[in-house]
């Protein structure tokens, strides 16, 4: 029998956004064909959504949106000048994500280019006038520039995954330029902005792979006294231990570099084990099942034990890697939403109770207290033959004057987060016995009678 014990009594920390997302809802303002999820991304209470790669996606405007080129499309033009830009359809992708109450988080760069010929994904010719122009894109959308708005947008992020293909690749998918070029366009950027915005948080660079330490120690050693407000990483895996051991070293590196108070962020991860043939194809069918599911909800649990400040799913954009969201009918939910809106509501509850378990990563678990509070569990391991598990999960400390009410909410192949039992404790202690099967997750809520 697995054994978790929660103690109410004991307050660890703020419950982390470790449900934020890349891209955000699908969404019209003007009521033209309008199938939605607003709802239901609202429900999850998504805390922020990035928005790399949104320009893949015609609903969100496509090649018209959010990447610096296409917002400045003719270079020679003169950055200083309202009508040098074309705000029009970002304006209106990042209303639509303001208006599900989440924030954005913003990447400036260019989306991934796996094609041939590469458009945007080039060193721009003069990296200070690059630095120029991301100045007035933040304030446009911070400070009411050119006819602008005031959001409240803290993130900003400089390019996308630039350590992604070597110097001598034939096929530079993220950035065409050098290594040497992009620490350059990073320190150049970092300093201009951090310096105009001194209240907002600069970082990046959205590393393909923490594990690449030479070239993360040589961006970080071109910065000199300039320090970025947070570190971006992304990390695929099919097992917890590979994100674990990740968070850990991402931690370990800028603590090493002096970037102790540089926030932590992994901001691409999903389901992966492996990225061609056959190993691709089984990862893209298990990220849109209850298999992916139990990835995605074991992976927020593990994560806020661990040294890390933000998780963020790639991707809720319509697509092979989101599992939340019908691709054919976005307003239909996949069994990878389930974990998000559960996870709310530890977010809601606010704070971390301290949670034993001899589960190993095979049962994850974490309490939260607030309102009332409630314990969020999952099983996952990534062979499917492995069975069913028993788990004990002791309650101590719960504030009891009369009585509570235990709703368990399960998530499985069979279930989407449904109410399936009720039990009524007068006592501050008291056990609840569950059944989890492979690739389940239960919330177990306290509601105060």
């Amino acid at each position: 029998m697995t054994n978790v014990h929660v103690d109410f009594s004991k307050r660890i920390g703020p419950i982390k956004p470790m449900h934020a997302t890349n891209n955000g809802p699908v969404y019209k303002f003007a009521a033209d064909q309008r199938i939605t999820n607003m709802d239901a991304f609202r429900a999850a209470g998504i805390p922020y959504a990035r928005n790399h790669d949104a320009a893949f996606d015609a609903t969100y405007g496509g090649e018209h949106i959010v990447d610096v080129n296409f917002i400045f499309r003719d270079f020679d033009l003169d950055p200083y000048l309202p009508e040098s830009y074309d705000f029009v359809l970002t304006d209106e992708y990042l209303r639509v994500i303001e208006h599900s109450g989440a924030k954005v988080f913003y990447r400036l760069g260019s989306k991934i280019e796996h094609w041939k010929k590469k458009y945007n994904t080039l060193p721009p010719k003069d990296f200070k006038k690059w630095a120029v122009i991301c100045e007035h894109i933040i304030k446009h959308y911070c400070y009411g520039w050119a006819d602008g708005f005031h959001m409240d947008i803290k993130y900003w992020e400089i390019w996308n995954e630039a350590d992604l293909d070597a110097d001598d690749s034939q096929n530079k998918r993220c950035w065409g330029g050098t290594a040497k070029e992009f620490y350059e366009l990073f320190r150049i950027t970092l300093e201009h902005l951090k310096t105009t915005f001194p209240e907002l948080k600069i970082g990046g660079p959205a590393a393909a792979s923490i594990g690449n330490t030479k070239w993360l120690s040589a961006l970080f050693d071109s910065l000199g006294d300039i320090k970025p407000d947070f570190v971006s990483w992304h990390v695929y895996g099919a097992n917890l231990e590979k994100v674990r051991r990740n968070v850990r070293s991402a931690r370990e590196l800028l603590d090493r570099y002096g970037l102790q108070n540089a926030e932590s962020i992994l901001n691409e991860w999903n389901y992966v084990r492996g990225w061609v043939g056959d190993d691709w194809l089984y990862s893209l069918r298990q990220m849109k099942n209850h298999k992916g599911a139990a990835f995605i909800a074991s992976t927020m649990l593990m994560c806020q034990h661990e040294p890390l400040d933000m998780l963020m799913y790639y991707d809720a954009r319509r697509g092979g890697m989101n599992g939340m969201f019908s691709s054919d009918v976005v307003s239909d939910l996949l069994p990878g939403y389930y974990p998000f809106y559960m996870f709310n509501k530890l977010y809601e509850e606010g704070t971390e109770v301290a949670t034993e378990s001899n589960g190993g990563d095979d049962i994850v678990a974490v309490g939260a207290v607030g309102n009332g509070g409630c314990v969020m569990l999952s099983h996952f391991n990534d062979d499917d033959t492995t069975e069913e598990k028993t788990v004990k999960v002791s309650f101590t400390g719960v504030e009891n004057e009369s009585g509570v009410r235990l709703e368990y909410y399960l998530s499985d192949k069979d279930h989407a987060c449904e109410l399936v039992r009720e039990e009524i404790f007068t006592a501050e202690s008291f056990a609840a016995y569950i059944k989890m099967p492979l690739y389940s997750q239960y919330l177990l809520k306290i509601v105060k009678l």
